[in-house]
């Protein structure tokens, strides 16, 4: 199973370290990753495997958007499925 989590905010140092620990804790496995920055703005969007988590769906999320609002970055976490199904034209 896939989830996407996006990140968004002020750039500053160690963001994606913070976000990796965080997965790699719970057995997350980062399959891949995009990141940019625009005028200070940090942006990442990152495909993760969530077959083998250690954690509920929703503590992951929940744990994510906790994550964001410490390090003054906004955190979403979705499952694949649902972010497609969003997206869809």
């Amino acid at each position: 199973m896939k989830a996407i989590i996006t990140v968004l905010g002020k750039d500053q140092v160690g963001i994606i370290a913070k976000v990796c620990v965080y997965l790699a804790e719970r057995n997350v496995n980062v399959l891949d990753i995009s990141q940019t920055i625009v005028k200070g703005y940090f942006d990442m969007i990152m495909i993760v495997d969530i077959t083998n988590m250690e954690c509920s769906f929703g503590e992951l999320a929940g744990g994510l958007d906790e994550l964001g609002q410490k390090i003054g970055v906004m955190i979403k976490g979705q499952r694949e499925e649902i972010f497609e199904n969003m997206h869809r034209i």
